[in-house]
């Protein structure tokens, strides 16, 4: 597959998943967690189960934007020696397995101390579809998606609830394969109003773009998942997957759990 199919293979996923009348299931794990080749099996265990993108998450050692069970995970894997080799070689091995669109989710620095063009050159040649970089400011991003475009990757920005309309407007004009809008689901008792909040969300980021707008939740089930699946293009997955391999008792084991939480979340977003 070309360097420029690799974003292609992720927008035709998604408008795959459209025309099914669906939202497509988006899986997160750490690369290197709970070892890298763990972490490989892990991710084909998840497409197995039905997801249709996985993000393999960087793992950086102050992780701003994560909760505490990808905090764990990650030291788990920085303890372990992970490398971006290695999260390359995660792309690489799990795309050789699934074809199925692999993005990495990381923080700029890694990047900026590893150098741009040499990250998006060996990123894409690994099969990867492009990269999610919720810290990069939009203003400050010219240099990486110079790269990212000459490699045929996608750029994703993270919007919040917080951003205001102009703000949304200038970064999904300058993002591609899709829209990240990030929002918690909130304790019990909160969530129908913070899920409001997401929907509002979507609807306001769709008045500036054509690009699938995904939503990272808190999701947790398959009715979590219908629900966001109900208002968004995509519903992305994280901390459930990466808590059954933090709470299974061996390898096996949590690779079985996540297989299985994967098709009850595939089932969710189908039943939409």
């Amino acid at each position: 597959m070309s360097n420029q199919g690799n974003i292609e293979l992720l927008s035709a996923t998604l408008a795959k998943a459209k025309s099914e009348d669906r939202a497509a299931l988006v899986a997160y794990l750490p690369a290197g967690f709970p070892t890298v080749d763990g972490a490989i099996e892990a991710a084909k265990a998840i497409i197995a189960g039905g997801a249709d993108v996985v993000e393999i998450g960087l793992p950086h050692s102050d992780p701003v934007l994560d909760g505490a069970v990808i905090q764990t995970a990650d030291d788990i894997a920085l303890r372990g020696g992970v490398k971006i080799a290695d999260v390359l070689r995660t792309v690489r091995e799990t795309f050789e397995a699934t074809g199925v669109p692999i993005l990495v989710m990381t923080y700029w620095n890694p990047i900026d101390r590893y150098g741009v063009e040499r990250f998006t050159a060996e990123l894409a040649a690994a099969g990867g579809a492009g990269c999610i970089l919720p810290d990069l400011p939009v203003q400050e991003s010219a240099l990486w998606r110079e790269h990212a475009a000459e490699h045929g990757l996608a750029t994703v920005f993270v919007v919040a609830p917080s951003s205001r309309d102009e703000r949304l407007a200038t970064i999904t004009a300058a993002g591609s394969g899709f829209v990240y809008a990030a929002s918690l689901m909130g304790v019990t008792g909160t969530r129908e109003s913070v899920g409001n909040e997401a929907q509002e969300l979507v609807r306001r980021t769709r008045t500036t773009t054509e690009l699938p707008v995904c939503v990272g939740l808190g999701v947790s089930n398959a009715v979590q998942a219908k629900q966001v699946a109900g208002f968004a293009d995509g519903v992305i997955v994280g901390s459930a997957f990466v808590k059954l391999l933090l709470d299974a008792p061996d390898e096996q084991a949590g690779l079985a759990a996540v297989r299985a939480l994967a098709g009850e979340l595939a089932e969710g977003v189908r039943r939409s």
